[in-house]
């Protein structure tokens, strides 16, 4: 009999997701003579039954195409906005894998896919999902699809600052998206040729920051690139949230002050305050560029393309071989399937030798540390 296939996109779009979709559509019913329809808006889309057939036709001529043709969304299967209270609706995400007769539900997103893919398989579902991100911070992979695209992007971004930074003698700060790891803001730097560096790995003093842009200025260079990511912390403020880690871990309750603080992590040195000391401590004038979601726009680069096709048809062999319960991972030129719990609820952070960290030092980049 024939295996039917459902596919979602969930979280933040990504470069190469349609690509991905592409890779798995072809090859399960090419190939392997599935059945495949997608669900529109991730995982609401599944819990409201919004389905999209996907055909030979539906799948032509969207490997180039930026974004993703089923939606997406950022929704949890077991906890989703509905008339304004947050609901459990696993139980209908499963009723309707049932009623669209589904061998395997195929999930491609991030790190909070993950851990909603694994929810799903703890309720009796076969899910297999595939790494995406710009952020490159999924564990147990070499790499997921967007990053590269992403890289360009800022990297790109960078050399056109270059020259607007040196007419005017000023600081560019660039912010770059990564929240919790740094492999974006880190990559392009390196590849930009930015003389600072700060990702959220390495805590930052901004006196080391202005001292590095001071001494530039010295050596005939009055205008500095300050490649930033959006989650870079400074050492004081890093102290103070392990201060924090320790008090919640002794079971010390939070003050008044901090329980009006808003849930999502906060940074007391974002990039316009920072520009802002630098200019103090440096004489020099700063502006800032956020670059925010035009990098995650466009047309995906062909190395995302590559890795995406690669992760979506073999995503379409393990199916065929009934091996669910995994994140389809890049390893070299191959892939490698991981369990779901082995890699849900982990990040992959820039290790403080990593090489690129070694080569922005050798150059002469500072990490502000």
């Amino acid at each position: 009999m024939k295996k039917h296939i459902g596919i979602l996109t969930s979280g933040g779009d990504s470069p190469g997701l349609n690509a991905a979709i592409r890779g798995v559509g072809k090859a399960a019913l090419n190939y392997y003579g599935m059945k495949l329809i997608g669900f529109r808006d991730g995982f609401r889309g599944m819990m409201e039954n919004r389905v999209m057939r996907l055909d030979g036709g539906e799948l032509s001529g969207i490997l180039t195409h930026g974004g993703t043709i089923l939606g997406t969304s950022r929704d949890k299967p077991h906890r989703m906005p509905i008339d304004g209270k947050m609901q459990d609706m696993t139980e209908v995400i499963v009723s309707n894998y049932h009623a669209n007769h589904l061998d395997c539900l195929v999930c491609l997103g991030g790190g909070g896919t993950l851990k909603n893919a694994l929810h799903l398989q703890e309720h009796g579902l076969n899910v297999i999902t595939l790494p995406k991100t710009i952020d490159n911070d999924v564990a147990m992979t070499d790499i997921t699809f967007g990053f590269d695209t992403a890289l360009g992007i800022a990297t790109d971004a960078i050399d056109r600052l270059h020259s607007t930074a040196h007419s005017h003698h000023r600081i560019i700060v660039v912010e770059i998206m990564g929240h919790r790891a740094g492999w974006l803001a880190l990559g392009a730097g390196v590849a930009g040729g930015a003389d600072v560096i700060l990702i959220p790995e390495i805590p930052y003093e901004v006196e080391r920051v202005a001292e590095a842009i001071r001494q530039r200025s010295l050596g005939g260079k009055p205008f500095s690139i300050v490649a930033v990511a959006e989650g870079a912390i400074s050492l004081q403020d890093h102290q103070k949230r392990l201060e924090k880690a320790a008090r919640k871990a002794h079971g010390i309750k939070k003050s008044p002050a901090e329980k009006k603080e808003p849930a999502e992590i906060r940074y007391a040195d974002n990039t316009l305050e920072l520009a802002k000391k630098l200019e103090l401590l440096t004489g020099l004038e700063a502006r800032v560029t956020i670059l925010g979601h035009l990098q995650r726009g466009g047309i995906p680069s062909a190395a995302d393309r590559l890795l995406a096709t690669r992760l979506g048809t073999a995503c379409a062999e393990l199916i065929e071989q009934g091996h669910y319960g995994v994140m389809v991972a890049a390893r070299g030129d191959g892939i490698e399937p991981v369990k779901l719990e082995d890699a849900a609820g982990k990040v992959k952070t820039v290790p403080p030798d990593h090489p690129w960290v070694a080569s922005a030092r050798r150059v002469g980049t500072s990490l502000g540390d």
